[in-house]
This record gives structure tokens, sequence and C-alpha cells, in this order.
């Protein structure tokens, strides 16, 4: 054994014990106080990557793959309401409005 562990007297050995017992106390309290943070922290980074399938439970998508599904959304609603090739929704609706305002100026005059 070492002479350092042998040379110990019972009041250095309590002392020990007691500061270990402190330490682990005090570890054990902070550690009630950042739990629940620390699963919140957890379930924010699952719900940020998203989960891959298994057995019985269908995948969740990341954060990242939702916005680019998002993007591809608005792309398409943002190709319908501005004129392009003629087949866009403003598109049918102009040649609507300048097909009407034909008939009516027919029927006026």
């Amino acid at each position: 054994m070492p002479t350092w562990f042998t040379n110990l007297t019972i009041g250095q050995i309590l002392l020990f014990v007691g500061g270990l017992v402190l330490v682990v106390g005090l570890f054990a309290k902070v550690w009630k106080a950042i739990r629940p943070v620390w699963r919140g922290t957890g379930n924010f980074l699952e719900d940020w990557n998203g989960e891959p399938e298994r057995p019985g439970v269908p995948a969740k998508p990341g954060v990242m793959e939702r916005l680019r599904a998002i993007e591809q959304k608005v792309d398409g609603i943002d190709h319908e309401l501005h004129p392009n090739s003629g087949q866009s929704l403003r598109d049918q609706v102009d040649s609507i409005r300048t097909e009407l305002r034909e008939h009516i100026a027919q029927q006026q005059g």
C-alpha cells in the first residue's frame, strides 16, 4: 500500500468521506434541477433531427425536411399566382376576365 494511504488518520479519512458525501449530495441537487432542462433539450433535438422508421412506428421527419416540404408547397402556390405559361391559375382567371369583359361589351353594345 502507498505510504500516503497508510499514514492517514481516522480524522482525515472521516473528513475525506464527509467531503465526498457533500459533493455527491450537491451533485444530486444540481442534477435534480438540471434534469428537466436536459430532457427538454433532448426532446427538442429529437424533433429537430427527426426519427427513422422502426417496426410499428412510422418515421418522423426532422425540421429541415418539413421546411423543405413547406417551401415546395409555397413554390407551387407562387407559380399559380403569377402569370407565366398560360397554365397557371392567374392566367386562367385573367383569361376568364377578358372573355367576360368582351361578353359584357357585346351585350351592352
